[in-house]
């Protein structure tokens, strides 16, 4: 019973994340990794433009209780693209991912409820609260490092990324968006220390 608690709790969740995992895929390993630094670049980029933002929603949050729509929105694609190159790179997908905000054009899901209301004083103190999953998330991304090369290795020499390694590195990068939107003012709700 515990378990389908935990499970509804995870599906009600504010923030989803999965990736469809392949059945076969094609062994030109370090040849994706090389395609993906267009992307990686871009990412970069757009990350410094998703921090001042959230530093403007920071304010906006502070001072109305909302998270700024417009905003919201933006931030929101700059992390689906992230999560279309990060599927790609980590999880060596065939099929390369758009240069675009937009959903549904990459096989990664990626959906963060638009919150109503927010907790004025929560961005004070929510990046706090977040430590201890960013501690862990360390932790768990540099043995997911381990993980993508293992499973690079792997498609090189099969054809095939290990299911359970490919489970793995979608956990941490799962885990990472919830802990992360929740530190970043974009909901209000603790994320769960589970990488399901």
């Amino acid at each position: 019973m515990a378990a389908t608690m935990a499970a509804g709790q995870l599906a009600s969740f504010p923030v989803r994340f999965d990736v469809q995992y392949p059945e076969s895929m094609s062994k030109l390993t370090f040849v994706k990794w090389i395609l993906g630094i267009p992307h990686l670049i871009i990412v970069g980029a757009l990350n410094y433009v998703w921090g001042a933002l959230s530093l403007v929603a920071f304010f906006a949050i502070l001072f109305t209780g909302k998270y700024p729509e417009g905003l919201f929105n933006f931030n929101y694609g700059i992390m689906r693209w992230q999560a279309n190159a990060t599927a790609y790179y980590d999880l060596l997908r065939d099929d390369y991912p758009p240069f675009s905000m937009d959903a549904g054009q990459y096989p990664v899901t990626i959906e963060i409820d638009t919150p109503d209301n927010l907790q004025r004083w929560a961005p004070l103190y929510k990046w706090i609260l977040a430590i201890p999953h960013f501690i862990i998330l360390g932790i768990l991304g540099f043995i997911a490092s381990f993980v993508v090369i293992y499973g690079g290795i792997m498609v090189l020499v099969g054809g095939k990324y290990p299911e359970g390694a490919f489970k793995f590195v979608v956990g941490v990068q799962r885990w990472s968006l919830r802990a992360t939107t929740y530190a970043f003012f974009m909901h209000d709700q603790y994320p769960p220390f589970s990488l399901d």
